[in-house]
């Protein structure tokens, strides 16, 4: 039988630390360490470079100075990620309040704290480009989209919902955003399709396949990896660290926990998920690597969670408060930006909370129009609705009895 003394086990509990690891420098999670090459212009439109601290990324089988550290950005667009990170984190502060007044069932996953992941990469890629990940998804389904009433209507099951209120929290659908997507790890594969149909149409986008550490053990992702490389697939493979899988810390489930390695005949990019700016260059990077035919790249962006895995789970249990207390404090991605905006000389203080009312006005207006907005119907017709694309129905789909089969207008 197997035995561990009792301080080995205390020992394996202890959440892993950020910093340092065994002499070597690893990603930080400081989201305010970075310089302003020259003056910042009048102009809000007008680009200007700034450069990232080192320790902003970690490589495996990649040159780093083809990576590089400097950055082109505007007035306009750091205010743009600004505002997008207050509106995600608003969105979900809602989302939990309405969960908690169970006027939204099932399951609900929250992405508080991880807010710079899903702004720096939309912040990196167009329109044509895609998304998809896991069930930690109303962040992207907003950045690729969604409209706040679409998304908390979808939460609450109410018509207007994105997916009109059948979806809920883990089926979340847009124009390049293929979902929020329920079984742990299967977007993975379906990130991979959808990257090789790009190369296979000869379009210049890419794919983010997004997945969380808990996932990444999966086998079907290691099946993607594979085929990716083979085929020269131009699609990113995207782990989302949040340090715990569920309630179950990194280093307790995976005997490996630098993600960006697992590839291994594939490149990987580590990458500080608490700074916004640190995703966007990353992710610009990303698309320009796998468009050129080079095939596949797998990241791995550092992030935490401050809530639990699900509204079902306090988040407490398995890691000491003051861990989330620290990261809230110390390495919150909002703040983060926020100081550097100030320090740079963007905007001011008093602009950056005309900003913050600005986004939280929004955002609770919507709230508002999706709570009065009604439920679906309750009928045949809207039960066999969107299963097909209109005029590749069949004549009728069988139900349980003869008198249940429904008839598609033809």
């Amino acid at each position: 039988m197997f035995r561990t003394s009792s301080n080995a086990l205390r020992a394996s509990l202890r959440p892993v630390t950020v910093g340092r690891v065994a002499g070597r420098r690893a990603v930080t999670l400081d989201a305010s360490k970075a310089h302003v090459q020259d003056a910042v212009p009048e102009d809000a439109e007008q680009k200007f470079k700034i450069s990232l601290q080192p320790e902003a990324f970690e490589f495996y089988e990649l040159n780093p100075e083809d990576v590089g550290l400097e950055l082109e950005v505007s007035k306009s667009q750091l205010k743009k990620m600004y505002y997008d990170m207050v509106a995600i984190r608003r969105m979900e502060l809602a989302a939990d309040k309405l969960y908690k007044e169970k006027k939204i069932r099932g399951f609900c996953h929250l992405s508080t704290g991880q807010e710079a992941v899903a702004v720096g990469i939309e912040h990196a890629i167009t329109p044509e480009d895609n998304v998809i990940t896991a069930y930690r998804c109303h962040g992207f389904a907003y950045m690729r989209g969604g409209t706040v009433k679409s998304i908390i209507g979808e939460l609450l099951g109410k018509r207007h919902g994105i997916a009109h209120g059948k979806g809920g929290s883990m089926h979340m659908f847009a124009k390049g955003f293929f979902g929020g997507n329920g079984i742990v790890g299967a977007q993975v594969p379906v990130g991979a399709g959808i990257g090789f149909a790009m190369g296979y149409m000869g379009k210049p986008n890419t794919t983010f396949a997004l997945y969380g550490d808990g996932a990444s053990n999966q086998g079907q992702v290691f099946e993607a990896f594979n085929m990716a490389k083979l085929w020269k697939v131009p699609v990113i493979f995207g782990c989302e660290n949040n340090k715990y899988g569920m309630g179950t810390a990194a280093h307790r489930s995976s005997a490996l926990t630098e993600y960006y390695k697992r590839g291994q005949y594939i490149p990987g990019l580590k990458v500080n998920g608490m700074d916004a700016l640190a995703v966007l260059k990353a992710s610009q990077f990303a698309k320009e690597y796998t468009v050129s035919g080079k095939g596949p790249l797998v990241m791995e962006f550092v992030t935490y969670r401050y809530g639990g895995h699900s509204m079902s789970d306090p988040g407490t249990t398995y890691r000491p408060r003051e861990e989330i207390l620290h990261m809230r404090s110390s390495q919150d991605p909002i703040s983060g930006l926020r100081q550097r905006i100030v320090d740079w000389g963007v905007l001011t203080e008093e602009e950056l909370k005309a900003v913050d009312k600005e986004a939280r006005a929004k955002v609770d207006a919507e709230v508002k129009e999706a709570e009065a907005d009604v439920p679906p119907e309750n009928t045949a017709k809207m039960l066999f609705e969107d299963i097909y694309v209109p005029g590749s129905n069949p004549e009728y789909i069988r139900g349980r009895t003869v008198e249940e089969t429904y008839y598609f207008d033809q």
